[in-house]
């Protein structure tokens, strides 16, 4: 199960979590980041970085924050960066671009 990256990151993508993870899964987009679930391992170690909470494991995504897993997936798809599975952040997969749920959200 990969971990989600949900509302409370919306316009403050601190970017620990980022530098954190080892298998450099978490891509930066407009307003969040997001965590390409195929890439991600599963270890947990950017749940102990993000300053404000905002990742959880699948298993215990708030109700609320639930939609946030398609949201992580679709990040990827055509419908937004067509990025697929990059294979690897880096500074050729950030964008401004953002999930129609995200780039609709208010902003903070």
């Amino acid at each position: 199960m990969p971990h989600i990256i949900t509302t409370a990151c919306i316009d403050v993508k601190d970017g620990a979590c980022v530098h954190a993870c080892p298998v450099d899964c978490i891509y930066v987009g407009g307003r969040m980041l997001y965590i390409q679930p195929d890439e991600c391992i599963d270890c947990g170690v950017c749940l102990s970085f993000c300053p404000v909470e905002a990742i959880f494991e699948e298993a215990l995504l708030p109700a609320g924050e639930a939609h946030f897993l398609a949201v992580n997936r679709e990040f990827f798809g055509p419908e937004v960066t067509g990025w697929g599975e990059p294979g690897g952040a880096s500074p050729k997969f950030t964008t401004t671009l953002d999930h129609p749920v995200v780039a609709a959200h208010p902003k903070r």
